[in-house]
């Protein structure tokens, strides 16, 4: 599985809701010889898996058993349900568990393609196809979605994934591909471009495919457009470096730029900037410029925040800390929501 913070797992357990879990018979485990790997271990039973005469095949418990590993790959139980999935299929669980997350992807429910999808990392940490599928299908659920975070959430998790796919295949040209429009949607352009001229290194041989003549044209296009935002992140690269006069030189040249002044970060980091070098005028009315281009955005309501208590005005300081208090509190309860969602009492 990939390493770091589970970053969409809150937006998956709930899912557990439709499992029961029991324990299989002493009958049960005798015959498949299954005791020293499921003797008083609960088992995951979804309820649509239950038929109407009650059996219950291997091949049901090893999906509904991916299904709680995907949904929460730190399971308590996780060691004893790889064991029995491996035991039972001898590694050759991993490519229904991809087919599973394509039908469900085809069908447009991408949350639970990610579950199988990422069950399936479970089985086989760093699998190529595993994690091509996975960084397509939660790219696909961020471009169906409403909700920063959830959005912010599931972008980050589909570039982790490409991110992963190119170390681990360096010469994964769609690799490549999506991890370049990953990073573009993050506003990472610099990365973007690099990775797209990868991917234009990479695809360089005619195979006669009008449709990888097609891509090429398309990444070519997008190559040459990134000029400006590449130079724009380079001035916010100077803000964080600490050198703020030619953060300032830079970003201003995109001030009356309608292509680029409807960017929030280039107002945020030119506000940054401007508090640096003591220009408190232009750093709040920048700050208000971002302000407006993104209203919850707490980053900027606490540079907002500062700014005001360092000039001593105390109400406009306590009218953006509501706010940011506001905000959270928002993002919190949301959060509860998602977590009483979930029916699981198995942890």
């Amino acid at each position: 599985m990939l390493n770091g913070n589970d970053r969409i797992k809150e937006y998956l357990v709930p899912k557990l809701g439709d499992i029961i879990f029991d324990e299989l018979s002493d009958g049960f485990l005798e015959r498949y010889g299954l005791e020293d790997v499921l003797s008083g271990v609960p088992v995951p039973i979804r309820k649509s898996s239950v038929t109407e005469d009650m059996t219950i095949s291997t091949i049901t418990i090893a999906r509904d058993m991916a299904f709680v590993l995907g949904c929460d790959p730190e399971f308590r139980y996780r060691d004893s349900y790889v064991a029995f999935i491996e035991r039972c299929f001898a590694g050759g669980f991993v490519k229904p568990l991809l087919s599973e997350a394509a039908q469900c992807a085809e069908a447009g429910d991408f949350e639970t393609a990610c579950v199988f999808a990422r069950a399936a990392l479970v089985l086989k940490n760093d699998d190529p196809d595993a994690l091509c599928l996975y960084g397509r299908v939660c790219h696909d659920a961020y471009e169906k979605a409403e909700g920063e975070d959830y959005i912010g959430t599931f972008k980050a998790e589909s570039m982790r994934a490409f991110e992963r796919l190119t170390v681990v295949d360096p010469g994964h040209e769609i690799g490549h591909y999506y991890l370049g429009y990953a990073y573009l949607n993050l506003g990472l352009y610099i990365k973007s471009m690099l990775t797209f001229r990868e991917y234009l290194k990479l695809s360089d041989k005619d195979d006669g495919s009008p449709t990888r003549a097609k891509v090429r044209r398309e990444v070519e296009g997008i190559v040459a457009r990134l000029k400006d935002p590449c130079r724009i992140e380079e001035g916010y690269n100077c803000v964080l470096s600490g050198r703020f006069e030619t953060g300032i030189e830079i970003l201003s040249m995109y001030e009356d730029d309608e292509r680029y002044n409807k960017w929030w970060p280039l107002w945020y980091y030119l506000g940054m900037a401007y508090t640096s070098t003591g220009d408190a005028e232009a750093a709040e009315s920048a700050y208000l410029r971002a302000i407006a281009l993104s209203p919850s955005n707490r980053e900027v309501m606490g540079a907002l925040a500062d700014l005001y208590k360092a000039l001593g005005n105390t109400e406009k300081e306590e009218k953006y800390r509501k706010k940011i208090a506001i905000a959270t509190r928002n993002i919190e309860l949301d959060r509860e929501e998602k977590r009483k969602m979930s029916g699981t009492s198995v942890s």
